[in-house]
């Protein structure tokens, strides 16, 4: 797929920073003219992505989180989130519902609020070298000009 625009953002894990993505994304994939729940679904899917960052890549220090956004052919929005934190030994166990290793207080669901909100979805980490996670989704092209 070619590769119509693009942008790339570099911020510190901390947790007001969440926010900042979302909107971000939203503002960046406007351009493709979404409907309200395409772009409240970009804005889930992030805001997961990089609260994964800010929770398990970075639990004890700050570090830094880069998020990448394309616009390729046929109208589909292209996300990475990318951190450079602990990593994980099994992406396969971390992607199944209910599993966490952030406490009792997080959830575990935040691979399958992902991959719900998604086209596709797909992880790729290493021990203590940080981890990837990309994700499409494709926005419906209605009776636009142009």
């Amino acid at each position: 797929m070619n590769i119509r625009n693009y942008i790339s953002i570099d911020f510190p894990s901390c947790s007001a920073n969440e926010a900042f993505a979302r909107a971000a994304a939203a503002a960046f994939a406007s351009q493709l003219d979404p409907t309200m729940e395409e772009l409240g679904d970009i804005r889930t899917a992030v805001s997961e992505a990089v609260t994964n960052c800010i929770v398990h890549a970075y639990p004890r220090e700050l570090g830094r989180i880069r998020m990448r956004l394309r616009i390729l052919d046929e109208d589909t929005l292209d996300i990475a989130v990318r951190d450079w934190g602990v990593g994980m030994e099994n992406v396969q166990k971390a992607m199944e519902p209910l599993y966490t290793t952030g406490g009792e207080e997080r959830s575990g669901m935040g691979f399958t609020i992902m991959q719900s909100f998604t086209d596709s979805l797909h992880v790729r980490s290493q021990p203590g070298k940080g981890t990837t996670v990309s994700m499409r989704r494709r926005i419906f092209r209605r009776n636009r000009i142009g």
